[in-house]
């Protein structure tokens, strides 16, 4: 283990700024958006990309070593904490309308940062106790068929226009947000029955996993209810579409215009280190468990986040991925941007 590797830890200040937020109300409870869309870009345009990769001795003993686990790990019940937390206050605290807003953004963002991102890490992992602990934390998040969609979707079908999570050239990333989330939803159910079929399994099975993931959401949103009234289910749901529009400005960023070419069969080639952007901004690297290595990731998803390799051939984005996903939020900025970055031959693909 060396000192660098507890950089990770970083990736818990975004909720530590909400817990500030919780102790000292207010406007604190915008301090989380302002940390990761002020502060954090700020800090992405003054530092220096870092783009260097380990030795094949250093991959193999990073990948075995468990710190790296613990460290997603930890997230499960931190999440949960904060989220309870919060239904406490918005249950017993009389607070303001900017008050509500400030901590419906601040906990949503923990929830697709903290919750989702982890959950992508930990649903590719092989074990079901990990597995496990990815699907806990799409729950509150109300967005438990990613799991599904995305492992045995997008994977697949990534950097292709039959992928949701794929975004158009010229899409911009409100129309993104539509069409990624609604497709998203019925691919995922799509998948499903796929699946029940290949083990020649009934769509009422007990095995269906989508059905399992409805009943769960359900039963979460009515105890939440019942514990702690109408008001804070409201922020429940405003604070799982909070995280789930974070989870889809990201997927927007990811692909942006990026498509496989077709070969003769009607196959589309294997996805490539040069169908997802990239960047090696070395602030949003951390804090998203690598996540910003992505072209890594989609060339074998496998890999372990701590293991990412950056490859020269991919394409990068111009910004980290929190300066990214603020300028996606601007479609003219975006689109002056990366639109002449995007490779001529994938646009007229």
């Amino acid at each position: 283990m060396k000192p660098q590797d507890y950089k990770y830890l970083s990736a818990l200040t975004v909720p530590l700024s909400l817990v500030i937020g919780l102790y000292f109300k207010g406007y604190w409870l915008f301090l989380t958006p302002i940390f990761l869309f002020v502060f954090i870009p700020i800090l992405e345009l003054i530092l220096d990309e870092e783009n260097s990769n380990y030795s094949e001795s250093e991959v193999s003993k990073r990948a075995i070593n468990t710190f790296f686990d613990w460290l997603l790990y930890l997230n499960l019940p931190i999440v949960y904490a904060l989220m309870i937390w919060s239904f406490f206050e918005v249950a017993n605290h009389p607070f303001e309308t900017y008050e509500f807003v400030g901590l419906v953004l601040s906990l949503g963002m923990v929830l697709g940062g903290n919750g989702i991102n982890v959950a992508h890490e930990l649903g590719h992992r092989q074990a079901s106790k990990e597995r496990f602990i990815g699907k806990a934390l799409l729950l509150p998040s109300l967005y438990m068929h990613f799991y599904i969609e995305h492992n045995f979707g997008h994977h697949l079908h990534a950097a292709t226009k039959e992928d949701p999570a794929t975004a158009r050239y010229k899409q911009n990333v409100y129309s993104f947000w539509l069409t990624s989330i609604i497709r998203q939803y019925f691919s995922a159910w799509k998948i499903q029955k796929r699946l029940l079929e290949n083990y020649k399994l009934s769509f009422f099975s007990f095995k269906n996993d989508m059905f399992w993931y409805l009943v769960l959401q359900s039963l979460y949103l009515i105890l939440v209810f019942l514990v702690f009234g109408k008001v804070v289910l409201l922020f429940a749901i405003l604070s799982a579409i909070t995280g789930v529009l974070l989870l889809e400005t990201v997927n927007y960023i990811e692909h942006y215009g990026l498509l496989r070419k077709k070969k003769e069969s009607g196959r589309y080639e294997r996805v490539k280190e040069i169908h997802s952007w990239n960047s090696n901004h070395v602030i949003g690297r951390i804090m998203l468990y690598e996540l910003t290595r992505h072209s890594d990731h989609h060339f074998k998803s496998s890999k372990k986040y701590q293991i990412l390799e950056c490859h020269e051939e991919s394409p990068q984005l111009p910004f980290g991925y929190p300066t990214s996903m603020v300028l996606a939020l601007l479609p003219p900025l975006w689109f002056s941007i990366m639109n002449k970055r995007v490779p001529r031959e994938m646009i007229s693909s």
